[in-house]
């Protein structure tokens, strides 16, 4: 029986684990199983590698994106350039390999709603997931800037920063906080909303609720809102496509 799973923390919630099990029973594979790994704390994941027979790969969720790459014998070169890692393959000589899927959901979800208007990001987060982001929009040669609580040398702007001016300026926000994830769904990044227009994409990577307190906000001012649901299922299934079982 080979083991699949999702290594993170507080992720009973997890989209990961329902979706491969819909998958395995849709595609009638009986010979896999997945299965979340909630741990405490990174220095715990040496042992889920020791202790967990017939582990074949993993997906890896908020706060290990980082803290997991000092663990891996070897990173993909996209991995490494974007600083984060949310799928490992166990190889057959038991050599851990990271790779970062996150980058192609994000990509293959956010092409279709670009207009040639849309030329400049607010991203808001500067975690593991917000690396894959900046990647893509690099690749797509779309100017980005970092909002954070605290300012740093790749923040750009803070919250308090941000005014009419900068919400006109930058016609896509994405979200890469935990601000609004269920069960806090009144929670929101604190942007000034008045300012978005009907130009304006607002792209959440949370996907539990599927329209969070910041599309809602959005949408009453006419904006393109996206879910993360999309890229979470593309993510997971070139995540498939890495393991290769």
């Amino acid at each position: 029986m080979h083991k699949l799973g999702l290594l993170g923390k507080n992720i009973s919630y997890s989209f990961s684990r329902n979706h491969f099990k819909l998958k395995f029973e849709k595609e009638g594979i009986t010979d896999i199983t997945y299965d979340n790994f909630d741990i405490e704390d990174i220095s715990m994941f040496p042992s889920i590698i020791k202790n967990t027979n017939g582990l074949k790969g993993l997906n890896v969720t908020i706060p290990y994106k980082q803290a997991v790459m000092p663990f891996l014998d070897k990173i993909d070169k996209k991995a490494k350039a974007i600083g984060a890692v949310n799928t490992i393959k166990i190889k057959k000589n038991g050599k851990l390999v990271g790779y970062n899927t996150d980058c192609y959901g994000f990509k293959k979800s956010i092409k279709p709603y670009l207009k040639k208007h849309h030329k400049k990001v607010l991203i808001l987060g500067t975690g593991g997931a917000s690396k894959a982001i900046a990647y893509v929009l690099n690749e797509l040669n779309i100017e980005y800037a970092y909002v954070s609580r605290t300012a740093s040398q790749h923040v750009r702007f803070t919250y308090e920063d941000l005014n009419e001016t900068i919400i006109r300026d930058f016609d896509i926000i994405i979200n890469c906080t935990p601000l609004g994830t269920f069960p806090n769904v009144e929670n929101c990044p604190n942007i000034p909303y008045h300012a978005i227009t009907e130009k304006h994409i607002l792209y959440d990577l949370i996907y539990n609720p599927l329209e969070t307190k910041f599309l809602k906000l959005g949408k009453e001012h006419k904006a393109t809102t996206i879910n993360g649901l999309k890229m979470l299922e593309l993510q997971a299934e070139k995540s498939w496509s890495i393991w290769d079982l």
